[in-house]
């Protein structure tokens, strides 16, 4: 199914290298190259654990997800076309699935969890202040619906374009350009009331 999307060398390094990368992997992984796939796992694990985590606070549900959108692209790598990147591929499955977990959890977006690790190398008021901006950004997260925040999280944070989002939460352009706006105007005002509350 991949035949005509594969690179000419494992080993590309121009500035755009990581699109053929991705679509080297995904075609060695269509004909069940474990190590291919290792690789690409290696390449996205700590890209999805950022996204699902501010899509939910839930490390459980963000674990659960961020396998079983793996797990999907393992098993179901032949109904990759290439009509799209391999990157908005896998993000479409995170967020459908994630959408799935929290459905099925009936969960409407939990706070942020007091247990979560905490870097060795920031002294004790950096990582207070760290906290507690994490805190005031994952409860302003939660004033927005998941389509909401799906669409913010894949614009500030992953610098995604917006026909790249539309492809990964299949929704028209306009309809992504749409939820940013609202999502930022609910965001900013939360922010506001939470950092407000705070100070």
């Amino acid at each position: 199914m991949l035949r005509n999307f594969s690179v000419s060398g494992p080993g590309a390094t121009t500035p755009r290298s990581s699109d053929a990368l991705d679509l080297d992997l995904m075609a060695r992984v269509v004909a069940r190259d474990l190590r291919a796939f290792e690789a690409l796992y290696r390449i996205y694990h700590p890209r999805l654990d950022r996204f699902l985590g501010l899509v939910t606070a839930r490390r459980t549900i963000v674990e659960e997800a961020l396998n079983d959108t793996m797990l999907v692209v393992w098993r179901r790598s032949n109904t990759y076309t290439g009509q799209c990147k391999v990157s908005t591929w896998i993000f479409a499955i995170a967020y459908r699935t994630a959408l799935k977990a929290l459905r099925a959890q009936d969960e409407a977006m939990a706070g942020a969890e007091d247990d979560d690790p905490i870097g060795d190398d920031p002294g004790p008021e950096q990582r207070l202040s760290e906290r507690q901006r994490r805190a005031a950004l994952m409860h302003a997260l939660e004033a927005l619906s998941a389509k909401q925040r799906a669409v913010l999280i894949l614009t500030f944070f992953h610098d995604l374009p917006y026909a790249e989002i539309a492809g990964v939460v299949e929704c028209p352009v306009e309809t992504v350009k749409t939820r940013v706006f609202h999502g930022r105007r609910r965001l900013r005002a939360a922010l506001h009331d939470c950092l407000g509350a705070s100070s």
